[in-house]
């Protein structure tokens, strides 16, 4: 009982520990804490471009690793935040980050879909209010003579 309680135990700490593990090796770790903290938040909004689903700090990539360098090295050299998010995007385009700028590109890119969807619902209901229901005449006083004759012939055929 104490062996499996023991074990639970390490399991849980195991996946606690599993969670908050980053891909950071001690050799790029800064000596100033309030640097390493900066270089820890940018590394989590940059994307790593191999993984490309994983943050440069999660992930093992060699790029990765290169990146957190390249933003740490920035840091030292005094750069500001948005000047070092603005660094790597200028040298790998906007996918380098995680969540996109908003920006008007950005807001034309996301709001394509429902404009399309707009325009396409929009043509529809003026297609469909334009077109004039088809109206189907009455039958004429002979034509329903002649249907109650066919009518009456093929009651008599089935019997």
């Amino acid at each position: 009982m104490r062996l499996a309680v023991k074990s639970l135990f390490m399991a849980a700490a195991l996946i606690v520990a599993a969670g908050t593990a980053h891909a950071v090796t001690p050799d790029e770790i800064l000596s100033d804490p309030v640097l390493e903290q900066r270089a820890r938040t940018l590394s989590a909004e940059l994307r790593c471009m191999v993984c490309q689903n994983q943050s440069i700090d999660d992930s093992n990539a060699e790029l990765a690793k290169d990146l957190r360098v390249l933003v740490r090295e920035r840091l030292q050299a005094g750069d500001s935040d948005r000047q070092v998010l603005d660094f790597v995007v200028a040298r790998y385009g906007e996918f380098v980050l995680l969540k996109p700028r908003i920006e008007a590109k950005t807001i034309l890119l996301w709001s394509f879909p429902i404009v399309v969807l707009l325009i396409g619902g929009g043509f529809l209901l003026f297609s469909a209010r334009r077109k004039p229901a088809a109206q189907i005449p009455p039958l004429s006083h002979e034509e329903r003579r002649k249907l109650a004759e066919i009518m009456d012939d093929k009651g008599k055929q089935q019997d």
